[in-house]
């Protein structure tokens, strides 16, 4: 019976020993994914595809017979991105611990070593800029010039001193889909220049909307963003100003063809309705999820709606 013991309570420690090891590689992986913002990495990627898309689309070429390209493409974009992020984790890690969206991530959490997700962060950079370069210099030259927008004019210049940190912020975010079309057509057509501005004009509405809804987080952090600095009827003016801003743009795409542009100035007039709709309602709080959620919706049902239309 001793035996017999002994030899139970061995196969449970080494049974709960491999439990531990799968939990902390399941955590590890959670960690990396949070490191690089694995969320922001998929959604440029969409963006990047239809930039590549559409320039396949415009100049003729098969996809089939450019898909080494369109994978270095997408593998360059994505390490880009994930660098970028990391540094990001890296540098914002001493305000972090303040906005519940933000004080579980490994770097606040003391899971990881800072130093590590900085040397993380550099080195995605470097492998994806090389992946790049398989395509065109161009390609990789704008996913630098996304890197230094994100590291620099935002997250270390702009974040935390100015309330035109979101525009600013838009250059990177706005870069994705210009990488895209580079990488098989480096002299960026017109279009090209109109999924840019697309992006770039989208992302003030969608993250001023954000801020309104974390604005005590980000007051508490000591991050100017619109609603700390000039409040909810300021934020909200301004997030109209950029909805209407967006309502002209598909019309110099006509060259997607009709439907195309019947979808997309649908989706800008909905999220117009929608903003006045509730602009002059007393909870601010509830309009600005409502815009934010609409925003997320729009971005992609425009961006695939832009590769559907081309198969039609």
């Amino acid at each position: 019976m001793t035996t017999t013991r002994s030899v139970l309570g061995t196969d449970e420690k080494i049974k709960n020993e491999d439990i531990r090891e799968q939990e902390n590689v399941t955590t590890a992986y959670k960690d990396f994914l949070a490191i690089i913002k694995i969320g922001i990495v998929n959604s440029n990627l969409i963006t990047a595809f239809t930039g590549v898309w559409l320039a396949l689309f415009f100049t003729g070429k098969s996809f089939l017979q450019e898909i080494d390209i369109v994978l270095y493409t997408l593998i360059g974009s994505a390490l880009v991105i994930a660098g970028s992020c990391a540094v990001n984790n890296y540098y914002d890690r001493d305000i972090d611990h303040v906005m519940e969206r933000t004080k579980v991530r490994p770097t606040v959490a003391g899971r990881i070593n800072p130093k590590h997700v900085l040397g993380l962060g550099i080195i995605l950079i470097l492998i994806g800029t090389g992946f790049l370069l398989l395509t065109t210099v161009t390609a990789a030259v704008i996913g630098l010039i996304g890197v230094f927008s994100y590291i620099y004019l935002y997250t270390i210049w702009s974040k935390r001193r100015y309330t035109i940190n979101t525009v600013i912020g838009s250059i990177s975010g706005a870069v994705p889909p210009l990488i895209g079309w580079a990488a098989i057509d480096p002299e960026l057509h017109a279009i090209a220049w109109l999924l840019f501005l697309i992006m770039f004009i989208w992302q003030p509405p969608h993250f001023l909307a954000l801020a309104m809804r974390r604005v005590e987080e980000y007051r508490a952090a000591g991050i100017p963003m619109l609603p700390v600095v000039h409040g909810f009827a300021m934020t909200k003016r301004q997030i109209m100003i950029w909805v209407l801003c967006l309502l002209p743009l598909p019309y110099y795409m006509f060259s997607l063809g009709a439907l195309f542009v019947t979808i997309a100035t649908l989706l800008n007039i909905g999220w117009l309705v929608l903003g006045f709709r509730g602009y002059k309602k007393k909870d601010d709080i509830k309009w600005a999820k409502q815009m934010f959620v609409y925003s997320l919706n729009y971005l992609t049902i425009m961006f695939v709606t832009m590769i559907i239309v081309t198969l039609v």
